[in-house]
């Protein structure tokens, strides 16, 4: 029996998940003490995520609150941690149960941001000396968890996850406080307002969507035109494509004349009938969770994982934030028996159930921490779910089922049609067994599918003769797509497929693109915090500030993923034990160093000035009245560019209602305008004309039609 242990949680839903799962527990204020038979009267505590956090840097000098070049680079040594005054009481109670444990058992989010977690604290509190256990289990269950504390594992054997997790802390630490400072005072030098985030991550993950922002606006479209034939047959119709296309009408119409293909007889020059099939979808990691999520629901990335996260504490759900498609053995099992409850909670059946492992879903090897997200043995009651969650729930669980299904399986033909020597190809599919498809329905596929069951091809066979008759069909190119969340999180995790050198790629491929499971829904959350992008319906578009950014950076390290794939390389050394943080860190100082040298050529060959300008018309409302200079958005007031000596400003909003920019200009000319569409106490619209008075108020004169 062990004594005087401490349980450190990452949040207190964990906490009690585990207290549940003891013989007896008590709760108390910011712990619970718990007992069974291998423990007496431990200590559950927790922490709200990272109690503990890195000092700002005004915090190791006081004057570095103040930005400027000459303070350029900030290179802490040692990194020092702080405790805000929010977390202050609940720290206070984990570091008292800690001095008083002789075993400290981190219980905390199974990756390396949870290692991360409660190693800063058990260090902060001076407890690093202790014995140190690990749980680590895939599931809240109240049967995991018994198991997981029967088989704790070794504290030291994550003792390099921690040091790579603190690494790239201290990392994203100097690029992000450098970086932010050096690029923000050479943007303001160059006539921009606010400051600019940079980081490791998001910074090339902005530089995607800028790229394909541009693709798309750059594109022009062109014609094509594609040839087909419809033949006939004694036993039918049918029709076959020409492989390639043309760029003109003219083109197309010459080929056809000189090869006399209209109205022509035709041979059948082959006939194959081949049985193909395919297997279900891989299982879901959170990546492809969060991709699918969006595209069906239009769910964002970090909506998905709070769903998942609330799916997790109700034990209905694996871990959510992994990164891998494969479960092992003892899951596969679990999933087996619990087989027949599964179906009957969505009325499905399987007639003939796959028992046997499929190493396409069932791989031990492939899993490391994690597991892919699958359900639990806990069988939810659907109704006590709201939407959103049921939406999330059932994708994972009939994703899961579909791997006990048989393959979709169908025959698919091939006709090739020589016209005068010109080849026409035609395919037709048959379906045997719809197997997976019986559970999963994907739309766009199941389209797809009907388009070529829509006609069955006639039963025609090698050397039978048919007439032709050509067809024309125009269509135009297009450009790619915007990027949704979910493509982009795809994206995200599949960059290294665009890079050119081989190692890099592998590097990418291994440890799953940028960012991480967990991390990625935050990148773009602050992508959108900085105002770098926003969401037009599902599109992600790159505002004037993060395209003025880009355009600035668009040579430099900090925007390639070849600078993370680096990281990533030697952060992964260090798990291994044969890299080292200094070394690390030196190279990181290095790269900084290069960057401060190398920003006044950066903003010298930049276009920021077309930029700045762009930007000042953008948010330009009208001339101002008081002085010859402009009215511009401030944020929360209209304000003059003369300011501080012109002081004349104008509210947005008119009755908890903004005010639009036509509005504010009629107004500003005139004297008075009408505001549309205000809404009274009871919820009644109506218009108003209002005018500008003598102390630039904006006044109610009388109630007007649109």
């Amino acid at each position: 029996m062990m004594n005087n242990t401490v349980i450190l949680a990452e949040k207190p839903s964990q906490a009690g998940a585990y207290a549940e799962a003891f013989d007896t527990s008590e709760r108390k204020n910011g712990y619970y003490i718990v007992s069974n038979n291998e423990f007496k009267n431990a200590i559950i505590t927790y922490g709200f995520g990272h109690l503990v956090s890195l000092y700002s840097p005004e915090e190791y000098n006081e004057n570095l609150k103040y930005w400027s070049l000459e303070s350029l680079p900030i290179t802490p040594s040692p990194f020092k941690f702080k405790v805000t005054k929010d977390k202050m009481k609940q720290y206070k109670i984990v570091k008292e149960h800690l001095d008083n444990a002789d075993t400290i058992i981190i219980a905390t989010d199974l990756d390396r941001e949870g290692e991360a977690i409660a190693r800063f604290i058990i260090n902060h509190s001076g407890n690093s000396h202790k014995t140190i256990k690990r749980l680590w289990i895939n599931s809240l269950e109240k049967n995991e968890i018994q198991k997981g504390f029967k088989n704790l594992k070794n504290g030291n054997d994550f003792y390099t996850m921690y040091k790579e997790a603190e690494t790239r802390a201290f990392s994203d630490w100097l690029v992000g406080m450098n970086l932010s400072r050096l690029y923000t005072l050479y943007m303001q030098k160059n006539g921009m307002k606010g400051s600019f985030s940079i980081g490791r991550v998001q910074t090339p993950t902005l530089y995607l969507i800028y790229q394909r922002n541009k693709e798309i606006e750059e594109f022009v479209s062109k014609p094509f035109f594609e040839l087909y034939s419809n033949f006939t047959h004694e036993k039918g119709k049918y029709k076959g494509k020409y492989a390639e296309r043309f760029n003109s009408l003219e083109d197309l119409k010459a080929f056809e004349e000189e090869n006399k293909l209209d109205n022509a007889k035709g041979i059948i020059k082959e006939v194959t009938t081949e049985e193909k099939r395919s297997y279900a979808p891989k299982l879901f990691s959170l990546s492809d969770l969060q991709s699918e999520m969006n595209k069906r629901f239009n769910y964002g990335a970090s909506e998905t994982l709070n769903i998942m996260q609330t799916l997790y504490e109700k034990k209905i759900v694996s871990y959510p934030r992994t990164d891998t498609n494969y479960i092992g053995t003892p899951e596969f099992e679990y999933l087996k028996s619990n087989l027949t409850e599964y179906l009957s909670l969505i009325n499905k059946n399987i007639p003939d159930p796959q028992l046997n492992e499929n190493k396409r879903y069932v791989n031990g090897k492939k899993v490391q921490e994690h597991y892919a997200i699958i359900p639990t043995k806990t069988i939810p009651k659907l109704d006590s779910l709201n939407e959103k969650e049921r939406n999330v729930y059932e994708a994972i669980l009939y994703r899961t089922l579909a791997i006990f299904e048989t393959p979709y399986i169908y025959d698919e033909t091939t006709i090739l049609t020589e016209v005068n020597k010109v080849e026409f190809k035609t395919t037709g599919k048959i379906e045997k067994d719809l197997g997976w498809k019986r559970i999963i329905k994907d739309e766009k596929e199941d389209r797809k599918d009907e388009e070529d069951l829509d006609t069955p091809l006639p039963n025609v066979l090698k050397d039978d003769e048919v007439v032709s008759h050509t067809e024309i069909k125009e269509g135009k190119t297009t450009p790619p797509k915007y990027y949704t969340e979910g493509t982009l999180i795809t994206a995200m995790k599949n960059i290294g497929r665009n890079l050119d050198n081989e190692e890099d790629q592998d590097v990418l491929k291994e440890i799953e693109g940028i960012g991480t499971e967990a991390t990625r829904a935050n990148v773009i959350d602050t992508l959108k915090y900085q105002k770098y992008i926003t969401n037009k319906g599902k599109n992600i578009l790159v505002t004037e500030k993060g395209k003025t950014l880009c355009s600035t950076l668009k040579d430099n390290e900090i925007t390639n993923a070849e600078l993370t794939a680096e990281w990533e390389k030697y952060l992964k050394k260090i798990r291994e034990g044969q890299g080292t943080q200094e070394r690390f860190l030196e190279s990181i100082t290095r790269f900084i160093n290069h960057l401060i040298d190398t920003a006044p050529k950066t903003f010298k060959d930049s276009d920021i000035e077309d930029h700045v300008k762009k930007i000042e018309d953008e948010n330009t409302v009208a001339p101002c009245p008081a002085c010859d200079k402009n009215l511009v958005d401030k944020g929360k007031f209209y304000g003059c560019t003369g300011y501080p000596n012109c002081k004349f400003t104008l509210s947005k909003e008119f009755r908890n209602k903004k005010i639009n920019k036509k509005e504010i200009k009629e107004l500003l000319e005139n004297k008075e305008t009408i505001i549309t569409n205000l809404k009274s106490k009871n919820g009644n619209k109506y218009n108003a004309k209002v005018k500008l008075n003598d102390k630039n108020y904006i006044e109610f004169v009388e109630f007007a039609n649109k």
